[in-house]
């Protein structure tokens, strides 16, 4: 039988885009007409971003010697996070010469734009949180010109070991990679940090472009399941802030019970931290009416991540 025309959306989303039932009326209850284009955008492989490493180069340099070294590539800068670049086109990007040199490194928009919501500054102690291997910190790293102490933690020893050899080859100073349980007591973390980043282990829904299994392999009961670890990785890290401190929470999801929902249930718990609108007016253009940052495949070419900026009352 011929396929249902996009008029006929939850058809079209099930029999057309290939996804499950649950799926398609989250993204209509999430998105509602916009959620052929959501679904559509999931479905086509993901961009490459390049992250330029201030700590090395700027962006001008950067795209000039990327342009020079495949001159048939499409490359362009992104009006939302100044240093990342759009590479389409040519061979692999750990080929270039600007990412064996450490000058640019892989790393999607949205992850660029969370790096960017969180900040960083000289002089600062700031934790990252699920650290895994490393973008994000490295990311922080450059922010605070290679001068605040980052630990990066996580459970994983293997995505710790990638972190440091990420962090050489960016010469990234300043990061410290900590094996921890971010839930358990008597870990190797500090008190307080200036500055807490948690991006959460969520359900994956908006990283489909780079991981489609995914839309098979989750079940709606995931989501419950995931926001209860979330919740108890905020519950652990929030007396980590040190008054006047940031607290940046983000997800690479979708669904309302790991973003805007796991947001309001905390700070409802957690009085002493308010939301902070981003200073910079290309990431407050992200933000919804309720202050979180969104990023989505089909509006900005990035992964869908949902994130909140919360400040500690000094």
């Amino acid at each position: 039988p011929p396929l249902p025309p996009p008029g006929e959306v939850r058809a079209w989303l099930t029999d057309a885009a290939s996804y499950p039932p649950w799926l398609a009326e989250l993204y209509l209850a999430l998105l509602d007409d916009e959620a052929p284009a959501l679904a559509a955008a999931q479905n086509q492989p993901a961009p490459v971003w390049l992250r330029v490493n201030a700590l090395r180069t700027d962006r001008a340099a950067a795209l000039a010697g990327i342009q020079a070294e495949r001159p048939g590539a499409a490359v362009a800068p992104s009006d939302v996070v100044p240093e990342a670049i759009r590479l389409a086109g040519g061979a692999s990007p750990g080929e270039l010469a600007a990412f064996r040199g450490g000058l640019v490194t892989v790393q999607d928009l949205g992850a660029q734009a969370v790096g960017r919501l969180c900040g960083a500054a000289p002089g600062e102690r700031i934790l990252d949180a699920c650290a895994g291997v490393g973008g994000k910190s490295t990311h922080l790293a450059a922010l605070a010109g290679g001068a605040a102490a980052i630990h990066a933690a996580d459970l994983s020893t293997r995505k710790l070991e990638l972190c440091a050899e990420l962090a050489r080859r960016l010469g990234a100073a300043g990061i410290e990679p900590i094996a921890a349980d971010l839930t358990a007591p008597g870990d190797r973390l500090a008190p307080a940090y200036d500055r807490v980043l948690l991006d959460a282990p969520c359900t994956g829904l908006g990283v489909l472009r780079r991981h489609p299994e995914l839309k098979w392999r989750r079940e709606p009961g995931d989501i419950g399941r995931l926001a209860d670890l979330q919740r108890r990785l905020l519950e652990a890290l929030a007396g980590r802030v040190r008054p006047g401190g940031l607290l940046v929470y983000s997800v690479c999801t979708l669904t309302r019970e790991e973003g805007e929902g796991q947001v309001r249930a905390f700070l409802g718990r957690h009085p002493e931290l308010v939301p902070e609108p981003p200073e910079d007016p290309a990431l407050r253009a992200l933000c919804d009416e309720a202050g979180l940052l969104r990023t989505y495949p089909h509006r900005h070419d990035a992964d869908a991540f949902v994130a909140a900026r919360l400040r500690k009352r000094p």
